[in-house]
């Protein structure tokens, strides 16, 4: 059959072809990003069977012992990695500029020219090798089996790999790196698929470890396209305020372990250190109870955390009060203040109302319904609730109180912390000792029972 070349398109963002030009990508929904590639593939192409290049065997034949994780030396990371660096894994780490990227990484490459046995390449595309070399310095993070290489060109990587045979190669950044075999400027569409396809290729042909540094869009998405996400085996999103030193490593994809787990830093002058007990950070510790603030518990990953909401209700001077969140999903919070309204005799009407959470964190589970309800009615009434007390639930459009996974391991959090009183939903499983439940299936005996649970 005659082959038939037609003309076909291709998204610059997630690399999807379609048959005609339209103005919005179908996959990735991004505007003005579809362009013409001229000859498309024929119409119908077959493929030759060809000489496999290692037989295929029984899965429970297959050796794992080489690919068992090697941990990093940096434990909160090895937490978020699932135990640690895979041989082969190619892992990507994006975060905004200045939040401290390059910083852990220098950590890293430390710990592991430090306890092993290979040796660290780390390779800068940003900055020169004596910037690098100034912040090794002063963070305490030299070592003399680590290499640093100040170098943009992916051939020129290559070979420094050849030279230093490392056992963990650190690129910073994938979007400062050019492909010869690519055209287009660096950071690209075209150049950063190009040089993360090469880099994902020596990782898997030599089982070395690569990590990636990556850069955010100003709505915090990695940049470039979204098939860098695809082709790396690990996503870490680094996440932290710039008026805060708390600094926090989030899963976003992992095929080694769980992709929803957190690793927790804490920055300082002289580099970067892991917090292994973070509840504390993100709470207020008051000499006195202070109405608008409620605490509760949410999971990260594996990870309960004590968080501890506020809030602040007052008269607005303007036609069309505030509705401020920081740290909570806004949406939710809109849902549990109508529901306040409507099923807890709560007006806003006139009134500005502030949420927020403690230390810098972001909130978005269903779970820390409750406490904003109380933290808001508490404001509201100008009473304090009990500092003792924790609340976890889920609140419905009907005002009931829902169920929540992980209950029993959310409250041996609480009672570690010194806290004595929960409110829980309706059959929240085994409970652990030293605290004592009070189980309300909805919003208004929840804000009953609230009144009866001691000050001190």
């Amino acid at each position: 059959m005659a082959k038939k070349a037609t003309t076909s398109y291709r998204c610059a963002e997630c690399g999807i072809e379609v048959a005609k030009w339209v103005g919005r990508c179908p996959e990735c929904q991004a505007w003005g990003t579809i362009e013409e590639r001229g000859e498309g593939r024929p119409a119908l192409a077959r493929v030759a069977a060809g000489a496999p290049s290692a037989p295929a065997r029984p899965i429970a034949q297959v050796d794992i012992e080489t690919s068992r994780a090697r941990q990093t030396g940096v434990s909160e990371l090895d937490r978020v990695l699932g135990g640690g660096l895979v041989p082969g894994v190619v892992v990507l780490l994006a975060g905004e500029p200045g939040v401290g990227k390059s910083t852990l990484l220098l950590e890293v490459a430390y710990q592991w020219a430090a306890g092993a046995d290979s040796a660290a390449l780390y390779v800068t595309g940003e900055e020169s090798a004596g910037q690098v070399r100034l912040r090794a310095e002063r963070t305490g993070n030299v070592h003399e089996r680590m290499f640093l290489a100040a170098e943009s060109d992916l051939s020129a990587v290559l070979g420094h790999v050849d030279d230093v045979k490392p056992g963990l190669l650190i690129v910073d950044s994938v979007q400062t790196m050019t492909s010869p075999q690519a055209e287009g400027a660096p950071g690209g569409v075209t150049q950063v698929r190009a040089v993360a396809a090469g880099l994902v290729a020596l990782a898997k042909e030599r089982g070395l470890p690569v990590v990636l540094v990556g850069h955010v869009t100003k709505d915090g998405s990695v940049a470039g396209p979204r098939v860098l996400e695809h082709l790396v085996d690990v996503v870490l999103q680094f996440e932290g305020d710039r008026h805060s030193t708390l600094r926090m490593v989030r899963g976003v994809k992992n095929r080694f372990g769980a992709a929803d787990e957190i690793g927790c830093f804490e920055l300082r002058d002289d580099g970067i250190v892991g917090v292994p007990d973070p509840s504390g950070l993100f709470l207020n510790r008051h000499t006195e109870a202070v109405a608008g603030t409620a605490v509760t518990v949410t999971v990260e990953g594996k990870r309960p955390l004590l968080c501890e909401v506020q809030a602040l209700v007052g008269d607005s001077a303007l036609p069309q009060p505030r509705r401020a969140v920081s740290g909570l999903d806004s949406a939710r919070v809109s849902m549990v203040l109508a529901v306040l309204e409507k099923r807890a005799d709560t007006q806003f009407k006139g009134k500005d109302v502030y949420t927020a959470t403690v230390g810098g964190m972001k909130v978005t589970e269903p779970a820390v319904d409750l406490a904003v309800a109380l933290a808001v009615r508490s404001a509201c009434e100008d009473v304090a609730l009990s500092p003792r007390l924790v609340a976890i639930g889920e609140v419905g459009l009907a005002g009931e109180v829902r169920r929540v996974t992980g209950v029993g391991r959310r409250l041996a959090e609480a009672v570690r912390l010194g806290f004595t009183h929960a409110l829980v939903p309706p059959d929240p499983g085994p409970l652990p000792d030293g605290i004592k439940t009070l189980e309300v299936s909805d919003l208004s005996r929840a804000l009953y029972a609230v009144q009866y649970v001691p000050m001190d």
